[in-house]
């Protein structure tokens, strides 16, 4: 079954990723977490829309977000008065959940009095996409043509597939996710979303060939909807950097956004100016606005950022354990995390 977005509003705040069907489904069977589905309507037109998740752990607590995972979510609305009206319904609902905070992750502000605090800090970086990939290969400037030829020079094979990749991709993303001190998504939230956006969603693994047997070095997840083709999730191993799989499955990746016949190429988002957003950039994507508002409650936002003194004890704790106590412990702790 396919999920699709809602109907189609002239809307003052446009339909977001986070507002695919697809999107809630996998990220609450994924990371077992109840949906609240807020709606404003206009006769028989729907008006606005604002997906919610309640993430709730036992070390951070609980929160309500739109939405967690993904990059994207909050208020799909038609005017001013319908985004009022939806806020005030979420903000009611972080009240009688009592929760820390209400998070709405969107692309444009929206005026609200409960709206407490903002987070401009980080941007989309997105890339408009040609109808064809040798019209995007000749937008690369020399150096990073070059830098993609000297990583074909290695013997990196590439697979394209769903689930069967899927031991793979894990092995790949929980190894990279605990180099960087981040605890691990389950392995069924990737299942979910393959399953969630079936033929839309699909998994990229990057194999080195090593005495005969080939090795995964990098993966990344691949969601096609709408136009657009975004990478979730993706990684490589630090011991595979010096042979540029990381840069080769990104080349692969545009192509494939190409065949798939996107219009643009979503690689996520990064803080200006970090190694990420140099990354992204040498591709030639571009910064949109990432606007999270947040109605909070009690505590701190600040709290849950990577870069807090807290958090920072915690990241290289977590560095020195072994994965595979990192893949066991790591998905129970990261689905109460907003």
């Amino acid at each position: 079954m396919r999920f699709g977005l809602l109907p189609t509003c002239d809307a003052r705040w446009p339909r977001l990723a986070g507002h695919h069907a697809a999107w809630r489904v996998a990220i609450s069977n994924g990371l077992r977490h109840p949906v609240y589905w807020i709606s404003a309507r206009h006769g028989d037109q729907v008006a606005g829309v604002l997906p919610l998740m309640l993430v709730k752990g036992p070390i951070f607590g609980s929160f309500l977000v739109s939405l967690p995972y993904i990059n994207t979510g909050g208020v799909w609305a038609t005017d001013a008065d319908v985004a009022t009206r939806l806020i005030d319904r979420a903000c009611q609902l972080a009240d009688e959940l009592d929760v820390k905070y209400l998070e709405l992750r969107q692309e444009q502000p929206v005026e609200h009095p409960r709206l407490n605090f903002q987070r401009t800090d980080k941007v989309h970086m997105r890339l408009p996409l040609p109808t064809t990939d040798e019209l995007l290969d000749k937008s690369f400037k020399s150096k990073l043509r070059s830098q993609v030829r000297k990583a074909g020079q290695f013997d990196h094979r590439i697979a394209w597939g769903g689930s069967e990749l899927l031991d793979d991709f894990y092995h790949v993303f929980a190894v990279n996710m605990r180099d960087l001190g981040t605890p691990v998504f389950s392995k069924r939230l990737f299942a979910e979303i393959l399953d969630a956006f079936a033929g839309d969603a699909e998994l990229c693994v990057v194999y080195q060939a090593e005495q005969e047997k080939l090795f995964p070095v990098a993966g990344a997840v691949l969601v096609h909807a709408d136009g657009v083709t975004e990478v979730p999730s993706a990684s490589c191993l630090r011991v595979a950097n010096p042979t540029g799989a990381n840069m080769w499955m990104y080349r692969h990746l545009l192509r494939r956004a190409i065949e798939r016949g996107s219009r643009t190429f979503d690689f996520g988002r990064s803080s200006i100016d970090s190694g990420t957003y140099k990354f992204k950039a040498q591709w030639g994507a571009q910064p949109h606005p990432a606007v999270w508002q947040y109605y909070v409650r009690k505590g701190d936002v600040d709290a849950m950022r990577p870069d807090s003194q807290t958090n920072q004890r915690r990241i290289k704790i977590w560095q020195k354990l072994p994965v595979w106590l990192t893949r066991s412990i790591g998905p129970a702790i990261v689905r109460g995390i907003p």
